[in-house]
């Protein structure tokens, strides 16, 4: 081996060692978070509806996922699968990931040399020549060109611009989880709202055909003469509000039908659901601890991976205080013949070399680092806040599902006292020991004890829906596509 070829040879490798190595991104450190030992709110011993949210149960592997099956309603399973794939929310999240899927293969172009060809055939004569003689000469020229150049990634900013659209794909994949699981959550809670006017529904129209038969007894016993006409109009009074209420119900429910509707990707006017019961059995999910929330939740993922892209992006603005180097070589076949344009002796060839330096940019390159390393800090000061605003909700989750079971309980209790308590004055009045006003105001009093304990039933159950989204619906960070195999 001769020296000039030694010399070339450990030029190469000179410049590849230099190529993988350099990179002025800082090291990527994930920002510091100060996580509790436990959730305050979380309680110690069973909770009030008889499920214990505790820190780790085996159970954990069956909240993965399909988090709503926990709830046990067929109708709402059939929803939730036909929200994933008919919810325009989620498919155009779905196409931003494709979106920034695209944007890390753009940056890996970068690493290939880039190939062109641009063949042509050219008519040509020559002139007068300067002393005024033509030369009278024509010829054609037939070329064939095949040019290449590379910008060998000696400074890293190619690899670092790679990394950064790759995190930022990652983050795009994390939000994509996030509409996910804001989508399917918003679905039960209009669900179960839905459900709850189906309850008010049949409480109300209970009431109105017992205001119904009062009517009527208080009536028969006007004409009798053993009641007031007071006692007639208090009744029918106390029949148009029941009838009031019950519309009222049917228009929100329709509101949440309609609701459900769009959330489904399905015209509002093409869609119905319905009349069912309003089950609110308050399912079981594993709360952990709240180091794990940080796994767990797809939007503290999304914004911790946008930190890492700031990262590298720093080092793609520092890279460009160093000069950019391009290799190019040019080769094809040029002949004035077409018999002899492919033929070995028309061919061509060169290489070269080439740099490009910024001398003077009036401080451009210093303030685009400084703009780099200023947005790296606020996508931080953003992660941190999206962990306090995750452990804010989950303690108002698990604060609102303990006491609303607590509430619902004593509502209970205090309903079926009222019910007692009205069965006895239906009894006086009908002995004649009390005016009806008396059963008019019991019986307004338990219609709404029994719409409170139904409020409460909801707002357990909404509590719970939103407890389940603030723990992140079962996801993992596990699930993140890996920068390296992004963009396949």
């Amino acid at each position: 081996m001769s020296i000039s070829a030694g010399k070339a040879r450990g030029a190469v490798l000179f410049a590849a060692v230099l190529a993988s190595s350099c990179s002025f991104a800082p090291k990527y450190v994930k920002p510091e978070v100060a996580a509790p030992v436990a959730f305050k709110e979380l309680p110690s011993s069973t909770s009030a509806d008889g499920t214990m949210w505790s820190p780790s149960d085996p159970q954990d592997a069956q909240a993965r996922g399909k988090w709503w099956k926990l709830f046990g309603d067929p109708t709402l399973d059939g929803f939730e699968e036909r929200l994933s794939g008919a919810n325009q929310n989620i498919a155009a999240a779905a196409s931003a990931f494709l979106a920034a899927r695209a944007v890390v293969a753009q940056a890996r172009s970068q690493y290939l040399p880039t190939l062109g060809t641009s063949p042509g055939v050219t008519r040509s004569r020559i002139g007068a020549t300067p002393y005024g003689v033509s030369a009278n000469s024509s010829f054609t020229e037939y070329t064939l060109p095949f040019d290449a150049s590379w910008q060998p990634d000696f400074w890293g900013k190619t690899r670092n611009a790679v990394a950064a659209s790759a995190f930022a794909a990652q983050a795009s994949a994390a939000d994509l989880e996030n509409v996910r699981l804001t989508a399917h959550a918003e679905l039960a809670v209009d669900y179960y709202e839905l459900r709850a006017q189906d309850a008010l529904e049949v409480l109300l129209d209970s009431a109105a055909a017992a205001d119904l038969e009062a009517l009527s007894l208080a009536q028969t016993l006007n004409k009798a003469g053993l009641d007031s006409d007071q006692a007639v109009a208090q009744t029918q009074a106390q029949l148009e509000t029941a009838h009031a209420l019950s519309d009222n119900a049917r228009i929100l429910r329709a509101q949440y039908e309609h609701a459900i509707a769009t959330l489904l990707g399905v015209s509002a006017s093409a869609f119905s659901i319905e009349v069912e019961p309003f089950q609110a059995p308050a399912p079981y999910f594993p709360v952990g601890i709240p180091s794990q929330l940080l796994e767990r939740r797809p939007d503290i993922a999304a914004a911790e991976r946008s930190v890492a892209a700031a990262n590298a992006q720093i080092g793609v603005a520092r890279a460009a205080y160093f000069p950019s180097v391009t290799l190019s070589a040019s080769a094809g076949f040029e002949s004035f013949s077409p018999s002899t344009w492919l033929s070995w002796p028309s061919r061509f060839w060169s290489l070269g070399a080439g740099a490009s330096e910024t001398i003077f940019d009036g401080g451009l390159r210093r303030a685009v680092a400084r703009q780099a390393v200023a947005a790296r800090d606020e996508a931080a000061a953003q992660y941190r806040q999206t962990v306090l605003v995750a452990f804010q909700q989950v303690e108002d989750g698990l604060a609102a599902v303990r006491l609303s079971a607590q509430d619902v309980r004593s509502q209970d209790a205090a309903a079926d006292a009222a019910r007692r308590n009205l069965a006895e004055e239906e009894a006086r009045y009908q002995a004649g020991l009390d005016p009806y006003v008396s059963v008019v105001n019991d019986q307004t009093a338990l219609v709404a004890l029994e719409q409170t304990a139904l409020g409460y039933r909801l707002q357990q159950m909404t509590a719970t829906v939103g407890l389940i989204e603030a723990l992140g619906g079962g996801w993992n960070t596990s699930t993140l596509p890996q920068p390296k195999g992004i963009s396949r």
